[in-house]
């Protein structure tokens, strides 16, 4: 909490700027070694049990948030933020889900201590979660859905057509309005409960230890702002990161299934160690990653050269970020 807040107070302070790409690298690496040493402490502190629980922990909250960067990006070009003001509506998305996550991770270790059966429960919903990110794999990226909150915002509240710097409300003729900016954060906030949905009982399935799952949320939250200007445009590129998360979620739904039936004495039921799951994880990870990067390097090249000039041609192949 003291480096997350030391973050907010170092980035957020000043002028509203654009990040640039060395910035966002030197932080994203930053929050990543940091994650690593905390794991490699914990490691030492606590076991390589428990080590192994928190970086498999982490890598998957990580590949998550990395996911859920997608329909920021929509929810960003959908209301038109402009690029200057983003990191802004990040920084509140993020500390939104880091307390909604704190608060599902505290009832979710006190009903799992209560109620055995819920982690059936949890491994059908993230064999669910599986299936519906393959279904709706294909489905236009660019289509945001109001909810429900959304709409009703829009309605109640009234709302200035234009951005006002990062303000979200500002006085009109007299009268108290909101601008788009406090709608985007509605828009980010309502988002972010339906990513802790997921996201927590996927944790769960690999550890019930509450102070790792909370801290491996932490960590995979941190830096998420500068990973989202650092992705930019190779964030359309990831076109298998909904395979490889669909994977993901689908083992470890059924690892938690199988680990219920191992507590309820069913002989025939095995107990996955964390090693194979931080293993599966890495894996799947990585070939996706690489599957995406190799497909997009092919459609690339699969596009005939504008018609033109020279410059316009290198203009029409330059990455749109």
């Amino acid at each position: 909490l003291v480096v997350i807040a030391v973050d907010l107070w170092i980035v957020d302070r000043g002028e509203p700027r654009e990040f640039s790409m060395r910035q966002a690298g030197i932080w994203v690496g930053f929050y990543v070694s940091l994650a690593v040493l905390f794991g490699i402490g914990l490691t030492v502190w606590a076991g390589a049990g428990t080590g192994g629980e928190f970086f498999a922990g982490y890598l998957t909250e990580y590949s998550l948030s990395v996911d859920n960067l997608f329909i920021f990006y929509v929810i960003m070009t959908r209301f038109g933020v402009p690029r200057i003001y983003q990191h802004k509506v990040l920084l509140v998305g993020i500390v939104l889900a880091l307390v909604m996550r704190g608060i599902f991770i505290a009832v979710g270790a006190a009903a799992l201590d209560r109620f055995g059966w819920l982690l059936y429960a949890f491994g059908a919903f993230l064999i669910y979660t599986a299936y519906t990110l393959l279904r709706d794999h294909n489905k236009d990226d660019e289509e945001f859905n109001e909810n429900i909150l959304l709409r009703w915002a829009r309605r109640v509240f009234p709302t200035t057509s234009d951005y006002v710097g990062s303000r979200v409300t500002v006085r009109v003729d007299g009268r108290r309005m909101v601008t788009p900016m406090l709608i985007v954060m509605i828009a980010i906030g309502t988002t972010d409960l339906l990513f802790a949905l997921d996201s927590i009982p996927a944790i769960f399935g690999l550890t019930k230890a509450a102070f790792i799952v909370f801290s491996a949320n932490a960590f995979a939250l941190m830096g998420l702002r500068q990973l989202y200007f650092l992705l930019g445009g190779l964030l359309q590129r990831l076109v298998y990161i909904s395979y490889g998360l669909a994977f993901i979620l689908g083992f470890i739904g059924v690892k938690l299934i199988l680990e219920a039936l191992h507590e309820n004495e069913v002989s025939w039921a095995p107990q996955i160690p964390i090693w194979v799951s931080l293993a599966v994880i890495c894996v799947t990870m990585a070939v996706t990653t690489l599957a995406s990067l190799v497909k997009a390097r092919r459609d690339e090249k699969a596009v005939p050269p504008a018609a033109g000039s020279p410059a316009e041609a290198s203009q029409a192949e330059a990455p749109q970020g």
